[in-house]
């Protein structure tokens, strides 16, 4: 595992990395932005076609929904000095049967140690998704993504476990509007007393 002093090395390298490039089907683009002052860390899935594209991440509609949730305009949400946006993994990795193939696994293999140090300041880890999910409450979440996300309370103030704002997930919302008529004030409360 490479070793680095500051964070803006860490990104320099990890922007390079061609680590399992034989593995993308668009290549490698890593996406991904981070500061040390960021008080919250964003961790979504992976890099869809449109972000790898223009290398800004949640540039979709995802990411289009994801703000509205969160309250926050693209300025603010995009202020690397507020909000570190890491996703499980950073480039593209490509189609599967039903949506993007997982986020690949050498991204938090090699650099989410690294990065984590870096980033002294984070109070709320916001996880979006299963794959961001498994990862951090590993041990701890509940059996389903629905009862997980329910039980939000349980990794509060340092976690907020969420759905992935996709609009693949329509169905979800409609059938959990606890979701947006409860949780998403919550979310709101945090992100507004770290900013």
């Amino acid at each position: 595992m490479p070793h680095t002093e500051s964070l803006s090395a860490l990104l320099a390298q990890i922007r390079a990395c061609t680590h399992c490039a034989t593995h993308l089907p668009l290549g490698t683009r890593p996406v991904l932005r981070a500061s040390s002052t960021a008080r919250i860390l964003l961790v979504g899935q992976a890099p869809g076609t449109k972000v790898h594209a223009s290398g800004i991440p949640w540039d979709d509609k995802s990411g289009d929904r994801l703000r509205q949730w969160m309250g926050l305009d693209k300025a603010t949400f995009y202020d690397d000095s507020k909000i570190a946006i890491v996703p499980m993994g950073f480039c593209y990795p490509g189609r599967g049967k039903s949506g993007d193939l997982p986020p690949r696994p050498e991204c938090a293999q090699l650099w989410r140690q690294q990065l984590h140090a870096q980033l002294p300041q984070i109070e709320l880890t916001i996880l979006i998704g299963a794959y961001a999910i498994d990862y951090y409450l590993k041990g701890t979440k509940a059996k389903t993504l629905t009862e997980t996300v329910q039980q939000w309370h349980a990794y509060w103030p340092g976690f907020i476990p969420l759905v992935h704002p996709s609009p693949r997930n329509e169905m979800w919302l409609r059938r959990n509007p606890w979701f947006e008529s409860d949780m998403v004030p919550i979310l709101r409360e945090g992100i507004s007393r770290l900013l």
